[in-house]
């Protein structure tokens, strides 16, 4: 439960009484509470500062870029900071609704629009997290060089620091240069699986947990079908309103080796298999 000392904090913060925090559940990251005051409701996400340091003031950045084009529901960000050892961010609390009919055509929809907002880079302006994972967001000129020297060589060098063995990715990362399109850069939410957005109170998406960048916009399409719970209607209203470049699905597998590289090294050995399948495809 919230401490006292961290009940006391917020209340001075908020300039109101809580009457009551709850615990929610939050991931294997974070601990979560729902805080009740006389006049609202809030979230606090709680972790320890030594260990994830800068991840709330990241996850910050995120929200706010993803509320920036006004094109999903995201939670607006009220205060983020520290107490002794805990680091805090305190969200608006999202009612949650049910799924309205045209649920995934709105989906595909505002996805579509959100990949739309572009930059002159790949990259974002500060590195932030994916899970409790460090992840790299130096400026790069190119989607080739981004996808290898901030997503794939980062996981591959900490799976190898647990005693992973890939050999050498020489033809790999050659070969990547004929596989991957040469498109602009698009704004993804970057972890988005069907843990990563509620419905909210209208019936419609509510996208949460971010790890922003301006980067491949097929990253996010991967990371949807990786572990599926996105109806096929959603991605066919996508094509309608942006349409992706020609061999698209053969590519999923491609960028969903980064996300597959993020849970051998959070969760272990069982996801080694497919990354060598994939290694092997395109060396």
């Amino acid at each position: 439960m919230l401490s006292k000392k961290l009940i006391s904090h917020f209340e001075n913060l908020l300039s109101k009484k809580i009457i009551k925090a709850k615990p929610l559940s939050g991931g294997d990251i974070n601990e979560v509470y729902l805080l009740i005051t006389s006049s609202r409701k809030l979230v606090v996400k709680l972790n320890s500062v030594a260990r994830f340091p800068g991840m709330f003031e990241a996850e910050t950045e995120g929200l706010q870029e993803l509320r920036k084009p006004n094109v999903f529901t995201v939670p607006k960000v009220l205060h983020s900071g520290s107490c002794n050892d805990d680091a805090y961010l305190l969200l608006e609390y999202m009612d949650s609704g049910n799924q309205t009919e045209s649920f995934w055509v709105v989906f595909g929809e505002q996805l579509a629009l959100l990949h739309k907002q572009s930059k002159p880079y790949f990259g974002f302006e500060n590195d932030n997290y994916i899970g409790s994972l460090p992840q790299y967001n130096t400026f790069c000129n190119s989607a080739i060089e981004f996808y290898i020297t901030q997503r794939l060589q980062p996981q591959f060098e900490m799976a190898s620091q647990k005693g992973f063995s890939f050999g050498s990715l020489d033809s790999f990362y050659n070969n990547l240069e004929t596989e991957i399109p040469n498109e602009r850069s698009n704004l993804i939410h970057g972890d988005l699986w069907s843990g990563n957005y509620i419905i909210d109170t209208k019936g419609y998406p509510c996208l949460i947990d971010p790890s922003v960048s301006y980067a491949p916009r097929e990253m996010d399409l991967a990371m949807m079908h990786l572990f599926g719970g996105f109806d096929q209607e959603l991605f066919d209203v996508y094509n309608e309103i942006f349409p992706l470049i020609e061999n698209w699905k053969e590519r999923i597998s491609l960028w969903q080796l980064y996300y597959l590289l993020v849970h051998l090294n959070l969760f272990g050995s069982s996801y080694f298999p497919g990354i060598q399948s994939i290694i092997k495809k395109y060396s």
